[in-house]
């Protein structure tokens, strides 16, 4: 039996842990007091758009404020937001043996190598959560849409390919790949529609039903393409589209993106962006791992991305002046047309 530690008991930690759990894993909890408060009262319910409903008792879960000294897992999974990254590695590094693997399922593509400096005795493999997780009430945490979870991983991965075994009992499915940088760089193009989202006060797919706010993501995604291009780094395919093609997809009347993009939007009305849900309770955002990671690769090549430097700064000037955002305010903000 495979023993796991969640480090971040949020809504992918939760999720992620929780189906662990429900396919035979031995599942420990770290969580901050308003997460853990909320297990503690009412246990932990994981639903999805395709029908599971499960709950986990509080009694049967093991929940912890810092990781328990002692335990040894088989396989860590490192879950908190991209500007705790380091704090909680090296909070892992004090409390797992050297050579422990562990997962980092975070947004962006940098967060492996800062986990790794912070704790270099600990063996790290980058991953990614495809589908989106909203925290729907306490302890309710509901998968809105689809996607595998894929980790970096070699055959030699013992932990690792046993977690893929266990997960094989559930719809989960896991994806081990030689080099992930790929598909981080295709979610992180998928997660520009993020500070969209979180701006627009809107649910997912009312969002994206509105062209204006589609226009807004396609030029985002559009400047963050030709810097890979220019980059010379590959990109992994995500979408029953190339990204060039989703691009021009995002941009058509909303009547024939509903066609061409039937899968994109099969998700259910409850989805929302985790940044979303950060804005609305006043934490912490990842638009540094995701539109800053897009201005620092810019920077890299000697030129600019201002469209994803202007939505970088929107979501960091939010708290002082929340609003909701029409796909006019962001057009006219972003200077796009």
């Amino acid at each position: 039996m495979t023993t796991l530690l969640v480090m971040g008991a949020g809504s992918v930690g939760c999720f992620v842990g929780g189906c662990s759990q429900l396919a035979g894993c031995t599942v420990h909890f770290v969580g901050r007091p308003r997460m853990l408060a909320a297990l503690q009262q009412h246990g932990m319910r994981l639903t999805d758009q395709d029908g599971l409903d499960r709950h986990l008792p509080a009694a049967q879960l093991h929940l912890h404020d810092t990781p328990p000294p002692g335990l040894q897992p088989d396989l860590a999974l490192l879950c908190v937001k991209s500007g705790a990254t380091a704090e909680a590695a090296a909070q892992l590094a004090q409390a797992l043996p050297a050579g422990t693997p562990v997962v980092s399922l975070q947004n962006g593509v940098g967060n492996t190598e800062l986990a790794r400096r912070a704790a270099p005795a600990l063996q790290w493999h980058a991953g990614m959560v495809p589908f989106n997780i909203a925290e729907l009430s306490p302890g309710h945490v509901h998968r809105g849409t689809d996607g595998a979870l894929a980790v970096q991983a070699q055959p030699s991965d013992a932990a690792l390919h046993a977690w893929q075994a266990a997960l094989a009992a559930l719809p989960l499915p896991l994806k081990l790949l030689p080099d992930l940088a790929p598909v981080q760089w295709a979610k992180l193009l998928l997660n520009l529609n993020n500070p969209v989202n979180a701006l627009s006060g809107l649910p997912l797919r009312a969002q994206l039903l509105e062209r204006g706010y589609r226009r807004v993501l396609a030029a985002l995604q559009e400047e963050a393409l030709d810097l890979l291009d220019a980059a010379g780094r590959p990109l992994a395919r995500l979408t029953p589209l190339p990204p060039r093609q989703l691009v021009r997809v995002l941009r058509l009347p909303t009547w024939l993106f509903q066609r061409l993009a039937a899968r994109m939007l099969r998700m259910d009305d409850r989805a929302r962006s985790s940044m979303a849900d950060d804005l609305a309770l006043g934490r912490p955002t990842e638009i540094d791992a995701l539109c800053g990671e897009v201005v620092r690769l810019a920077t890299q090549l000697g030129r600019a991305a201002p469209l994803n430097a202007r939505m970088l700064a929107l979501v960091q000037h939010w708290p002082a002046q929340p609003r909701t955002y029409t796909p006019q305010d962001l057009l006219r903000a972003l200077g796009t047309h």
